[in-house]
Formats: structure tokens, C-alpha cells, sequence
């Protein structure tokens, strides 16, 4: 008699389990009916990731390539604009440069946000500047735009040069060992100890210590594995549950590390009556004033996240470009010997010595490294969430609040009717005579519209000052190390290479 009764009870449980299931497979196909609901193409979703997540979760395919296949799908069929999903939400990757003009300039009150996941009360460090949206983006991004002018820039300048000294000395005794670079460190523990110094005042010691704690901590941000990716996708998902379970995107070691050199650095500088011209500074000033128009002051932990957003977003993309830009110059030594030309003959006007002016007037190289970023953007694709009902101009579709919206950068960047033949490294498109024919937001490697990239200046002038010194004594052939043709890390939302980028180099 127990025994029915216990086959009885199994019975009724697994018949709830698959009526369950049966009611969220139910609820997700009727979801995949969206974008056919409103006459708008689409990729047809796999349940129950879709389409974005499936390529993250299940593909395991970069980023890189995952926005060209969408791109190459949309070009195809002649598309402006198609429908994919994020789990059951619907995301609508636009292709047409007047759309995404509308998204990102004209009607970027509807599109304010990213759309990222931030839990300010459990993820403290996820409220930074890339991720927050709404009023407190717009006060907190004008308090910091006037730190990129190009005045702040030569002010920070003696900063960045100071640590490229350490990097020709660490390129002479590396020379010594006869053994191939793998640039992407090296150029990262340049980085390191410029963002470090300039936006906190701090000495990382990149080059002294192989286990600095900046380089350490910095990589943590990057450094995914699959289980990351699958709580990136569920925070994503269902960002309001997931607050409710106190979920982190941040670990816990890299928060606790940044929080603590911040509060002690802060906390130095007002003991001793420290000032410096930094981003750190600012945050400071801007604690003791009415940054929101709402009476509030900076509290630490949102200062914590901003000089983070400002440290990891800084080392880690401008290495990249640095990496891409010397691997494609071991591919073309014409236009490595032509760099290398201008800037020797550009030192040799300023007594040798690296400074603004001349880094200002080293053009070509400029040329060269908008190329890299047009074949590598640091992000291959950017996304905003629709903030308020939006009518796509010219159509009858009507997207609502929540929609999100991808703009495949990289897909622009390889589009023939904008670069033709686009796999090409050519860095004469960025003349002074063509560039002039860029359609406008057909380049954006740094994101476009209000909220491009706010340290770009900085960025690009922290590239050209490691190029400088990497190629002013040395010329650089590819290692048999480099995997061909190149790879991108799929467990990296950065445009990076797995199994990096390995350069022969010899002094000149």
C-alpha cells in the first residue's frame, strides 16, 4: 500500500514538473512570436537562450564573429534592420547609418541606457559611468567630460611619458633573453602604469613586479570562464531577480581591492593636504559637491566604481590596440619602415624627446592606428535600451520601453560599401583626402553618439606614445608562436586574441 502511495505521489510531482515546463515553453514561443507580430525579419531563436545568449552559452563563438554573421545575414537579404532575442527578450540589430544616427545622436533621450546590469547594493562597483543610465549618467558624465580636454591632456602628458621610459627599458633588457615578445603583456603593463598613475596617482609597478596587484586585479575584470558567462546572461535576463539574489558581476576580490586603494589613497591626500592633477581628484572635489541636482555627494563606493570603469577600460583596450596595431605592421614592413620614419624624424625636431607636440604631429602613425581599430574595434558591437515608447522613423514599427538595440560596429567596419576590399589592412583610408569620405557613424571604434567613448583622447594618446617607443629602435616580424590566422577569445567582450600575439623583434 506505501509503495502505490509513493508511486502515486512521484506520479503527481513529475506531472507538475512537465505541466511547469510545459507553461515556460509555452510563454517562450509565444515571445519568439514578437518580432512576426510586428511584420519586422528575424533570425528564429533556439529555445530557451534565443539567439544572443545561444551565441555566448552554447556557440561559444567571439563576439567578433558573432555580430559578422549577423551583419553578413542582414546584408544578404538587403535588411535595415532584424529582429534576434536575448533569452525570450526581443533585440533589434540595426544596420542602416541614419538609424543608428537616430539611436545614438537625434533620439538618444529614447535610448539613453546601455541596457547592462548594475546592483548597486550588493555590486557596488558595477555602478560606474559605462553601465549606470538616466539623470545620474547625464550629471555624472558632465562632470567628467572637461578632465579629456586636450588641456587636461598636456597636463597628463609628463605622466605617460615618465612611464615610457620604463618601457624602453624593459624592451632593452628583454632584448637581451632572444626570446619573442608576447606584446599584449608588455603593452599592458604600459598601460597598467599609465591609468594607474594618471587616474590615481599611484605607482602599479607593472614592469617590477610580474604579479603586480593592478595587473592582477585589472586582468580579473577580463579573464571570463564559461560559468561567468552563464551569470553574465542570467543578471542580464532577469536583472531585477537577480538583484533580489544580491548577484555579482564584479568578484568579490576585485571589489574588495580597488575599494580599499581608493579609500586609502583618498584618505592620504586629505590627511596630508595631497592635490593632483588626476581623475581621482575629481572624484574627490565632486564628493563634496551637488553632483545630481539632488543634494547627493559622491559616496565612496561610487567613487570606487568610476575610477575602476576609468582603470580597467583604459589598460585593457588601449593594449589591444597597441597588440593589433604591431601585428599588422609584422605583416606589412612598408608601413611598420614608414612609422618608424616619422617618428624618428618628428623626435629628431623636439632634441629626441617624446612630448605632446611631437606626438601630435606624428601623423601617418595616426593613419595606422585608425586602420587597427577599423579591422579590431575594442568592441564589436555596442547595445541601448529603448527608455520610452520609439517609432523607428519611416516605418510603422513601434518598439517598447525595454527593446534593446545592437549596433554592429565590426559588421560596418567590414562592409565592402563602406571599405572596400575590407580585410585589407590600408591605412590610407584615414588620409587626409579620404577620410573625408567616411560616411558618417561608419567608423566607430570607440562607440559614437552621446555616449562614445569619454576617454578616447586619452586612449589614443597613450597608443601613440607606447608606438613611439616601441618602434623607434626596433623592427618587429611575426613569431611562428601566432596562431594564423587570428582568433578572437570568445570568453572576452574585449576584441582579444587567443593565444595571443607572439612579434620577433631586433634593435635598428
Amino acid at each position: 500500500m506505501a509503495s502505490l502511495v509513493s508511486s502515486s505521489l512521484l506520479l503527481d510531482v513529475i506531472g507538475v514538473i512537465v505541466a511547469i515546463i510545459a507553461v515556460i515553453y509555452t510563454w517562450f514561443k509565444w515571445s519568439y512570436g514578437h518580432w512576426k507580430r510586428k511584420n519586422v525579419p528575424y533570425i528564429e531563436p533556439s529555445f530557451p537562450f534565443g539567439n544572443v545568449a545561444k551565441s555566448m552559452a552554447i556557440d561559444k563563438i567571439s563576439f567578433t564573429d558573432r555580430t559578422l554573421g549577423w551583419y553578413k545575414f542582414g546584408k544578404e537579404n538587403k535588411y535595415k534592420h532584424f529582429g534576434l532575442y536575448f533569452i525570450k527578450s526581443p533585440v533589434l540589430l540595426v544596420m542602416d547609418l541614419e538609424n543608428i544616427k537616430n539611436i545614438l545622436t537625434t533620439d538618444f533621450e529614447h535610448w539613453v541606457d546601455r541596457g547592462n546590469y548594475v546592483n548597486e547594493e550588493g555590486d557596488p562597483l558595477s555602478a560606474h559611468l559605462l553601465n549606470i543610465g538616466g539623470e545620474k549618467w547625464k550629471n555624472l558624465r558632465k562632470k567628467f567630460t572637461p578632465t579629456f580636454t586636450s588641456g587636461k591632456m598636456k597636463q597628463m602628458f609628463k605622466t605617460i611619458a615618465d612611464c615610457s621610459v620604463s618601457l624602453d627599458r624593459v624592451m632593452e633588457e628583454k632584448l637581451k633573453e632572444n626570446k619573442p615578445l608576447d606584446i599584449k603583456t608588455v603593452a599592458g603593463n604600459f598601460t597598467t602604469d599609465v591609468i594607474g598613475s594618471c587616474a590615481l596617482g599611484l605607482e602599479c609597478g607593472s614592469f617590477k613586479e610580474e604579479d603586480s596587484l593592478f595587473r592582477v586585479y585589472g586582468k580579473r575584470v577580463f579573464d571570463s570562464n564559461h560559468f561567468d558567462f552563464m551569470k553574465m546572461i542570467f543578471v542580464n535576463a532577469w536583472p531585477e531577480f537577480a538583484k533580489s539574489m544580491n548577484l555579482k558581476i564584479i568578484p568579490a576580490d576585485v571589489t574588495n581591492f580597488f575599494l580599499s586603494v581608493v579609500k586609502n589613497t583618498v584618505k592620504y591626500r586629505r590627511e596630508n593636504n595631497v592635490t593632483r592633477k588626476d581623475f581621482l581628484q575629481i572624484l574627490i572635489d565632486m564628493e563634496k559637491e551637488n553632483y545630481d541636482g539632488a543634494g547627493n555627494s559622491l559616496t565612496m563606493n561610487e567613487m570606487a566604481a568610476q575610477a575602476l570603469a576609468f582603470f580597467v577600460a583604459g589598460f585593457e583596450s588601449s593594449a589591444t590596440t597597441m597588440t593589433f596595431t604591431l601585428f599588422e605592421m609584422s605583416q606589412h614592413q612598408d608601413v611598420q619602415d614608414r612609422v618608424r620614419q616619422e617618428v624618428n624624424e618628428v623626435l629628431a625636431k623636439h632634441n629626441g624627446e617624446i612630448n605632446y607636440e611631437s606626438i601630435m604631429e606624428m601623423k601617418y602613425m595616426t593613419q595606422v592606428i585608425q586602420e587597427a581599430l577599423r579591422k579590431y574595434p575594442p568592441i564589436p558591437d555596442v547595445s541601448r535600451r529603448c527608455v520610452k515608447e520609439y517609432k523607428v522613423p519611416g516605418t510603422d514599427l513601434v518598439l517598447e520601453e525595454g527593446t534593446l538595440a545592437f549596433i554592429p560596429i565590426v559588421g560596418i567596419h567590414y562592409d565592402e560599401d563602406y571599405y572596400p576590399n575590407p580585410t585589407k589592412f590600408n591605412p590610407e583610408r584615414f588620409s587626409h583626402e579620404n577620410k573625408q569620405k567616411i560616411k558618417p557613424f561608419s567608423y566607430m571604434p570607440f562607440g559614437g553618439g552621446r555616449r562614445v567613448c569619454i576617454g578616447e583622447r586619452f586612449g589614443l594618446l597613450q597608443v601613440k606614445v607606447g608606438l613611439t617607443t616601441f618602434l623607434k629602435k626596433y623592427r618587429y616580424t611575426l613569431n611562428k608562436q601566432t596562431q594564423l590566422p587570428l582568433k578572437m577569445n570568445p570568453l572576452n567582450f574585449i576584441t582579444t586574441v587567443k593565444g595571443d600575439v607572439w612579434l620577433n623583434y631586433e634593435k635598428i
